[in-house]
This record gives C-alpha cells, structure tokens and sequence, in this order.
C-alpha cells in the first residue's frame, strides 16, 4: 500500500471570482471536494503544499487525505487548473473516496532494461503507444506504475497489455481487446542518414588538420639559421 499524503486545507463559505482572486492573494490556491453522493465544500490548500506534491509527479493517481480543521476526506486530485502566464496552479478539484468503491485511474508505464534489447541496440526506436493506461482498482492499491522489461525484443516486437504483470485487483477499462502499449519499431531514413552525416561532416574538417598543421610547421622550418658548415 503507498503511503497517503495529508494536506492542510481552509473551508471557504463563498464561490466566486472575487472571492477566489482574495484567496490567492493570500498564496493559497481555492479548490473543491465532490463525489460520494454529498454536498461539493468549498477549500483553500496552501500553493506551497500543493506546489510541492505537484512537483512530487504521479500526482493525479496518488491517494491524499485532506485535513479541514481536523475534519477529514479521502481524495483523488482530478483536475488542476493554471495560469497562462505564471504555469502556477490556480484552482483544484478533489474527489472523495469511499470505503469499498473502486475508481478509474490512468497509471504511468514505465519500460525497462532498454539496453538489453536488441532491436533498440540495432538502432531501433521505442515508440510508446500510451504513456498511461486507464485502470478499474481500489483506492487503496493504486500502484505508482505498471512496467515490463524490454530485455530480448527485437525490431517489430509488440508489446501489448497482456504482457504486463497487473498488480492483484487492477484491471483496464478497455477489456474487449489486447490493445499495444508500444513497439519497437524500425528506425526511419532520417534515423540512418544522421550518423552518416555527421562522420560526412567531421571528414573534411580532419583531413584539413594536418593541412594545417603542415602549413603551422613550415614558417617555423624556415625560420631555423641555416647550419654553419
């Protein structure tokens, strides 16, 4: 089981941009915790406790508990919104979590052991498909990411979502189809001719040293007294 982050929150008793633009001067952020059939209640966090668990990644598939004044809620952020200017985060929504539910969720995937693969040695490329697949699970066993080891494939290979080992009670919301996840794909023209060009490139300019460096010894021969005989 992860561990469950707390962040500290204010309930807010009024909506509205006026009173959302007095929040953040405050250098707190306004949010909203929905779901479980209940009243929406209005929060402020603090922008640096949610900056840093922004910062921390994977933040939309981690379980928080939100604290407001000793009350609390079992959440999923879903939604951050930022501003154009700044990227700093400008509202957030949370979801409550019941006991028992189940929720969808995309996990990251992560692909390891690439360089025990042979087709990516070749010079083949990993072309992900989907960086996160969307899960059924229970809160409690959200896993930080799926991952498979690339060891042994080769260029062509398929790497579909029946070749993962799924943590126990996790299963994908597509369950008509074994759809890929990645492939390792041949490389493309542009992928061969680069190195080709580069050892084109750096051939006239090695032939030109010793050029130069005969052109640097000569002046200097000459320069030598001639021998007294």
């Amino acid at each position: 089981m992860r561990d469950v982050t707390t962040i500290a929150a204010e309930a807010r008793s009024r909506a509205g941009k006026g009173t959302a633009r007095a929040t953040r001067l405050k250098g707190r952020v306004p949010g909203v915790i929905y779901g479980e059939k209940q009243t929406p209640e209005l929060i402020s966090v603090d922008s640096r406790d949610l900056l840093k668990e922004l910062h921390k990644g994977s933040f939309f598939s981690r379980l928080f508990t939100i604290d407001i004044s000793g009350k609390t809620e079992r959440v999923l952020a879903r939604d951050v919104q930022l501003d154009p200017v700044s990227d700093r985060p400008i509202h957030v929504d949370f979801q409550r979590i019941g006991k028992g539910s189940k929720v969808r969720i995309f996990i990251p995937v992560h692909f390891l052991d690439q360089d025990q693969s042979p087709g990516i040695k070749k010079g083949g490329v990993l072309n992900i498909v989907r960086h996160e697949v969307e899960f059924f699970c229970q809160p409690d066993n959200i896993p930080e990411a799926i991952s498979i080891s690339l060891s042994g494939m080769e260029i062509g290979h398929s790497i579909h979502i029946s070749a993962f080992k799924l943590p126990e009670g996790i299963k994908p919301v597509i369950q008509d189809r074994d759809f890929t996840v990645a492939t390792i794909a041949a490389p493309t023209k542009e992928d061969e001719a680069a190195p080709k060009a580069e050892a084109a490139a750096a051939a006239p300019a090695a032939a030109a040293a010793p050029a130069k460096d005969a052109k640097a010894a000569a002046p200097a021969a000459a320069a030598k007294p001639a021998a007294k005989k």
